[in-house]
């Protein structure tokens, strides 16, 4: 990743009254690397997951469910996870603020690994079905940190003046990770007959992903610790409950934040796995087209929108740089309130341009102008004592409403109209409208001292 014109003064700055010695360029570089490699080879686990929920699990673990009830059962266990990631938020965020970042994220890429390689080996039937949902509660509560780990670590590195742009590269290895797992299973689908792919094609990404994870924790072992934390511990002002000290202190941010990623994360779930089910269980039938073509055109599109994302994430987060971090944010959950009724219109079509005009609307526009701001946004909000808790348990409750509960309920509405469009389109538009609420409730922190013990919102003291 190039680091532009970044001043020899950004790097070796002082944040307010508190001196910090910041990393060099090189260092920099290294951190952006790791963290974005590291993060997308992470993801890719979580991603395969997603879309197998989609495209293999109703019928291989929940057949007996029926197509409607096989469909909920399998997003039901992909919700599992999400029900544990505020539980990892919880565990690894107290963890973040006392024991450094880069010890969270080498054992959050550790445990998902392990979890998603187990689900490649699991039997079919009810007894995998169950040992299906527990290995997704491991997978969740390792992920419970795993974003917030890259974000954060990258914001207390980044130049104050670039925060937002530096902080948006970790998840460019996201979306990597997700188009990796979405061609992984594009290829899938064009090699193997579909009775081949239900037997045992579907096993072969999630075995091979032990080799990935290794890659993972190889390559951040080399990640160094952020400066900013560092400085937390030579001033001996780490505390042992940053956890319940962000409880008591951090609720006004924290509620912001939870309501901030509704909109977003709904966006990045919902236009990318729930559309494939979406297209290949309603649109399939309602428009009597086959339903191995919509799983392709379903797949592709999330691979074009994922491929985009990682141009338009750094570039929302550098937009932010010049305009603040809350107008980029807003204006980004309006144009998801706008979007969100045409783009499931173009969905409910079933045409290929139609549906990847509308993921690449919804998933690389509207999700990403959101998250690129967010990356530092959240970082500046909350105090230096208890960051990493606060911004893990923001994410993750947020996560648990929109990526866990809201697809399953969003199918289910879906279900019970017959498929309509406009049912996933309004709903969208109303989880994209509390993320407005969010924003006013939040502050602009642009250019904000990361030393700082004070929130930038709410009474905290110092």
């Amino acid at each position: 990743m190039p680091l532009g014109n970044v001043a020899p003064g950004d790097l070796s700055r002082s944040e307010g009254a508190h001196a910090v010695h910041m990393p060099s360029a090189a260092q920099l570089r290294r951190a952006i690397v790791t963290g974005a490699v590291g993060s997308a080879l992470e993801y890719y686990d979580f991603a395969m997951y997603g879309l197998a929920s989609a495209l293999v699990f109703n019928r291989v673990f929940f057949a007996s469910f029926g197509a409607t009830g096989g469909l909920l059962a399998s997003f039901g266990a992909f919700g599992a996870g999400f029900l544990a990631r505020p539980l990892g938020g919880l565990f690894f965020g107290s963890l973040g603020d006392r024991k450094g970042r880069k010890f969270v994220l080498l054992a959050t890429v550790l445990l998902m690994g392990i979890a998603t390689t187990l689900i490649g080996a699991l039997p079919t039937g009810p007894i995998g079905a169950v040992m299906l949902v527990l290995l997704r509660l491991l997978q969740g509560f390792g992920a419970g940190a795993e974003q917030t780990g890259a974000a954060t670590l990258m914001a207390e590195i980044a130049p104050v003046k670039r925060r937002g742009y530096f902080a948006a590269l970790p998840f460019v290895g996201i979306f990597t990770g997700l188009a990796l797992a979405t061609l992984t299973f594009k290829v899938l689908q064009m090699s193997l007959s579909e009775a081949d792919l239900l037997a045992w094609g579907w096993r072969l990404p999630f075995l091979g992903s032990v080799v990935l994870i290794g890659m993972a924790i190889w390559i951040r072992l080399k990640l160094k610790e952020s400066p900013v934390f560092e400085s937390l511990e030579q001033k001996h002002e780490v505390i042992g409950t940053p956890m319940r000290l962000m409880l008591k202190q951090g609720r006004r941010p924290l509620v912001a934040t939870s309501l901030m990623r509704l909109g977003e994360t709904g966006a990045s779930t919902i236009y990318t796995a729930v559309a494939i089910a979406y297209l290949s269980n309603f649109v399939s039938l309602n428009q009597h087209l086959p339903r191995a073509q919509l799983d392709g055109v379903g797949t592709r599109a999330v691979l074009i929108a994922s491929l985009l994302s990682v141009l338009t994430t750094p570039l929302f987060g550098a937009l932010s740089d010049r305009v603040g971090r809350i107008p980029v944010y807003r204006v980004g959950a309006i144009f998801s309130v706008l979007w969100a009724v045409p783009a499931w219109w173009m969905i409910g079509t079933g045409d290929a341009t139609l549906v990847t005009v509308a993921l690449v609307g919804g998933f690389t526009f509207g999700a990403q102008s959101m998250l690129g701001s967010q990356c530092a946004h959240f970082a500046e909000l909350f105090g230096n004592r208890y960051r990493y808790s606060g911004v893990a348990l923001s994410r993750e409750i947020g996560a648990l409403l929109a990526g866990g509960l809201a697809p399953i309920l969003g199918l289910w509405l879906v279900g019970l109209s017959g498929g309509k469009f406009w049912v996933m389109g309004v709903y969208m538009a109303t989880l994209s409208l509390l993320t407005v609420i969010g924003t006013l409730l939040s502050t602009e922190t642009r250019g904000r001292d990361l030393t700082r013990l004070d929130d930038a919102v709410g009474a905290s003291s110092r």
